[in-house]
């Protein structure tokens, strides 16, 4: 007998879209598997004001083409993003801002040079109950990358439960025992992980070469570290939600001899956690629900949705290529599928 049921439709917490002819291509994958998505402001150009915002939004729900799909969207911090803009943003309906790190990962080369110049932000943040997502890597070129987040726990983020005690903060696609235990001892902080996180550690990045489609910021840890978040996702905390972190890349950007950061895998992002789930004796569906929808739905507080999906547990192929993006596991065969 085939096992499925149903789930309420998942909460992408934090997805890359790109804009302009990428947007169009990957949007609707994201639209069909999530009801709500939290899109990243690392554009080209990025999404720096609530007016750009704004109108980031009105692009991702044209390209989105589902009426059951409501794209979220943040503002990209800065060393100068203005105080009055956080108030601003609430209003408009902005969820967040993202923090990055000066060249933590893709387009982030206007991020925040040093953590106290975003203290005032921080703190009419904290006043306006705004949330703040935290890329949460260390940018010192002496630090070793498998590092770079445990670094910035103990150096950065620390200091800033410290100060702003009351400040909602999620804490982007972790990868480490450290940051999960972190997250699991603080009250206001709560964290995103992504599917590939949860499936694989970094030996995958090297079988049989280097394979530029696994590589990812931040990159994969130790297995010590993937079981660490499969623990975290699989267990009874409410602090840990799905965010797939998906990104978009043309082949040609990842297959080069410097290739982009990031896993493209919108196109199957709830099967491949229900993969991640799919270890115990019996699927842990209240679980699996929990991760998907209803941990980020009490975190950002949004309205609850009445669509649903069906997980199956059949067996489908991973397309090869989609209009040259290479998805995760391209041209091998998952076990799950949505039924649509």
């Amino acid at each position: 007998m085939t096992f499925e049921f149903n789930i309420p439709k998942p909460i992408d917490a934090h997805v890359h879209l790109r804009d302009g002819a990428i947007l169009s291509q990957v949007a609707p994958f994201t639209a069909r598997q999530f009801s709500y998505a939290i899109a990243m402001p690392n554009l080209l150009h990025p999404v720096l004001t609530t007016e750009d915002a704004i109108a980031y939004r009105k692009r991702i729900s044209a390209a989105g083409k589902s009426g059951d799909f409501t794209p979220l969207v943040t503002l990209y911090m800065t060393d100068d993003t203005p105080l009055s803009e956080v108030k601003k943003a609430k209003d408009a309906g902005i969820i967040g801002i993202k923090l990055y790190p000066e060249s933590a990962t893709t387009n982030s080369e206007f991020g925040v040079t040093d953590i106290k110049k975003t203290y005032p932000l921080l703190a009419e943040m904290e006043k306006q109950g705004l949330p703040v997502l935290i890329h949460g890597e260390v940018t010192d070129p002496n630090i070793d990358i498998f590092d770079r987040e445990a670094v910035f726990i103990e150096k950065i983020l620390t200091d800033i439960i410290k100060n702003f005690p009351a400040l909602k903060v999620s804490l982007e696609h972790l990868t480490t025992t450290q940051a999960v235990n972190f997250v699991s001892g603080q009250k206001n902080i709560f964290a995103s992980i992504t599917a590939h996180h949860l499936l694989y550690n970094r030996n995958e990045i090297f079988k049989g070469g280097i394979r530029p489609h696994w590589y990812c910021l931040p990159v994969l840890k130790r297995e010590e570290h993937r079981k660490a978040l499969v623990s975290a996702a699989t267990g009874s905390s409410k602090k840990f939600y799905a965010g797939t972190d998906s990104a978009p890349h043309l082949r040609a950007n990842k297959e080069s001899a410097c290739g982009c950061a990031g896993c493209f895998t919108a196109p199957n992002a709830v099967e491949l956690y229900a993969t991640a789930f799919d270890t115990a004796k019996e699927f842990p569906q209240k679980r699996f629900s929990d991760f998907m929808y209803g941990n980020a739905l009490e975190f950002y507080n949004l309205p609850p949705v009445k669509s649903k999906i069906t997980l199956r547990k059949s067996a489908q192929k991973v397309e090869d290529t989609i209009s040259d993006i290479i998805p995760l596991l391209a041209g091998q065969e998952i076990a799950w599928q949505v039924v649509y």
